[in-house]
């Protein structure tokens, strides 16, 4: 069975986001972006909600064939233009860039992609990812801590009705002091 990983950039206080909804303070340097490229080959699809699909499919495009971005950016810009995407909105009539539009659902849409054969699914976005984790239908945690303190902005996580323990499954440090750490949920 495929699994659903979330996977952001994180400041040390937890927020995904600074309080005017910047993401400055996250920007990966050569070595971390060379690792999310590598992440992001190994995804079969992603799940967006629509403002993430909306802030990516309007600045990744361009990128791609951009000579004066990074080699960095322009093999990430590829591989999206080029992965699957499902995005989840009532509100946009269409989507582009190798995706599919889904407007209702959410819970039944994701069993079905689930059971399907294929890899893991990268899920974008805290505002989808938290119907998702009150759905509890995320398998894996992919956080990329930051050397910073937001003291506010929008949280990684949503309250939930109640918790769980995960498992410790992969960490790295990068020069740069960003810190990966990824986690399962245990099995059975």
């Amino acid at each position: 069975m495929r699994s659903v990983v979330y996977s952001l950039g994180v400041s040390l206080d937890g927020y995904v986001e600074d309080r005017d909804g910047g993401l400055e303070w996250s920007r990966p340097d050569d070595e971390l972006m060379a690792f999310h490229n590598e992440q992001a080959r190994a995804y079969d699809t992603s799940l967006y909600g629509r403002g993430l699909y909306e802030n990516m499919a309007g600045y990744w495009p361009a990128v791609r064939d951009d000579p004066a971005a990074g080699e960095a950016d322009r093999e990430f810009a590829r591989v999206w233009c080029a992965l699957p995407k499902v995005v989840f909105s009532t509100t946009l009539t269409e989507v582009g860039w190798n995706s599919r539009l889904v407007r209702g659902d959410l819970l039944g849409e994701v069993a079905r992609l689930k059971a399907e054969p294929g890899g893991d699914m990268d899920l974008g976005g805290p505002r989808l990812a938290a119907s998702f984790l009150r759905l509890d239908l995320v398998d894996e945690f992919r956080l990329f801590v930051h050397p910073v303190v937001l003291g506010g902005g929008t949280p990684l996580f949503p309250p939930l009705e109640r918790g769980y323990g995960l498992e410790l499954v992969d960490t790295r440090v990068f020069g740069s002091g960003v810190v990966y750490l990824a986690y399962r949920r245990p099995a059975g």
